[in-house]
């Protein structure tokens, strides 16, 4: 019997290759996004501050297009299921990201800008937005366990991770060489963009959605909106979490760290190799999970940052340090980036709890839409923050201002913005009531089949 249970619980190693493979896609995608500043500023001639702008308006359309978003993907009903077929979102998310970096070089300032700006829009706001949003509702309707979710999540998660590192090793050995050439950029995309965008869209075709979780609530409203942060207050401390990430992951100055500071571009490749340290810690979230909560695990650890941070800081073209610093780093990373889910699972488990609709794709996006204010912010920072440094893609050598702006950007901004993260999760109160909630949720869907089965 205990076996059996086991197995219950068990994911395929095919359909967890498979169902992360689009997860796998997307983060390459976001790794490669990072590298758009360094690509607007040095082979197009745009001013940092200037791009800085135009990300930050970009990624607030972006924002706001999350909350209409989660209410669509939340009234979608077809023959392929809720979630599943936004699957083919990735498709537009690496065409548009193709064009995005395929900006002739001949055109104008506001010619550039504008395709920019519209390629970005339409691979962020629309595209990634609708396949974010669908993320939640087609795990929780495709897999029925949480011990699932956190094996797709955690170990899922350390796959991801690993293609991210593949591409980490591999990639700056092309961009170091292209770094100021327009046509170079786009070819090079256009190689990495063709085959991710056909393993992000497998999972469409191999896993079914199979299980009704909306049996036992009623169809969503616009009016539960509302309703939803009436009756589950605990989302808006997961808001601001969300917020707060958004704003330090988004201030990467790798690039430029690697090309003004350790000037060798081709060696941070090797360096994210490192990555590989903390990327093991994600096999054991599985065995973590059982001793404390996936609040607790992110707070611990934001609270590396404390660490990372003066190392990071200190080191300048130092690799030894630098490889220490990153490992840290990755510590306080990752629970967040892959256990995000597992939180937005847990209130919309708590909405069904209350009566209330799931509302998955809904509090996914309003997620995403923090998240996205966040990203917003810290781009627009970066480049507020470079510029008033004395930044300037067009120099032979920057000033030293500038140098340590990015020392800074580098280390210490990333470790106040993880501090307040993890304060606000203080504020998130579902473990307490989770034990309960769980035991009711499943007697009432257990006595809902039962129903249904007898007619």
């Amino acid at each position: 019997m205990e076996k059996k249970e086991k197995n219950k619980d068990r994911v395929g190693a095919g359909t967890l290759l498979l169902w992360c493979g689009n997860g796998a896609s997307v983060a390459v995608q976001t790794v490669l996004l990072g590298f758009l500043q360094i690509y607007c500023t040095n082979a197009l001639g745009l001013s940092a501050l200037l791009v800085g702008s135009i990300l930050m308006g970009s990624k607030i359309i972006d924002a706001f297009t999350d909350l209409t978003a989660g209410v669509i993907v939340d009234k979608t009903h077809t023959r392929f299921g809720k979630g599943r077929p936004y699957a083919f979102c990735i498709l537009g998310i690496w065409l548009m990201t193709w064009l995005m970096f395929s900006v002739p070089a001949e055109y104008s300032t506001v010619a550039k800008c504008a395709w920019i700006a519209v390629a970005y829009i339409l691979s962020e706001s629309i595209f990634k937005t609708f396949l974010n949003a669908s993320g939640n509702v087609y795990m929780v309707r495709a897999f029925n366990s949480e011990k699932k979710y956190v094996t797709l999540n955690s170990i899922g998660g350390f796959l991801t991770t690993a293609a991210v590192m593949v591409f980490n090793v591999v990639f700056p050995r092309f961009w170091g060489k292209i770094v100021n050439s327009a046509p170079g950029w786009s070819k090079l995309i256009g190689y990495i963009a063709i085959p991710l965008a056909i393993i992000g869209i497998l999972r469409f075709f191999f896993i079914p959605e199979k299980y009704d979780v909306d049996s036992d609530t009623e169809p969503m409203h616009f009016r539960d909106i509302i309703t939803l942060f009436k009756v589950n207050r605990n989302f808006i401390p997961l808001l601001f979490m969300a917020l707060v990430v958004g704003v330090f992951s988004n201030m990467s100055v790798a690039s430029y760290y690697y090309l003004y500071i350790v000037k060798n571009v081709e060696i941070s490749g090797v360096m994210s190799l490192f990555g590989m340290v903390p990327m093991l810690s994600l096999l054991f979230y599985p065995l973590i999970l059982r001793k404390i909560s996936v609040k607790k695990l992110v707070q611990v650890s934001m609270l590396f940052s404390l660490i990372s941070a003066p190392i990071l800081f200190i080191a300048k073209d130092n690799l030894v340090l630098l490889a220490i610093g990153g490992i840290i780093s990755g510590l306080v990373s990752l629970p967040a980036s892959y256990m995000q889910s597992l939180l937005i699972v847990d209130c919309s488990n708590y909405n069904e709890w209350k009566h209330v609709p799931r509302m998955e794709g809904t509090l996914s996006c309003f997620f995403g839409f923090a998240n996205k204010v966040g990203s917003a912010l810290g781009t627009f920072l970066i480049g507020v923050l470079l510029s008033a440094a004395g930044f300037d893609g067009k120099l032979d050598v920057e000033p030293d201002s500038a140098i340590m702006m990015i020392r800074v950007c580098n280390s210490f901004i990333p470790m106040v913005f993880s501090l307040i993260a993890a304060l606000a999760l203080c504020f998130y109160t579902i473990d307490k009531v989770k034990p309960q909630m769980t035991a009711d949720l499943e007697a009432r869907r257990n006595t809902t089949y039962t129903e249904a089965a007898n007619g």
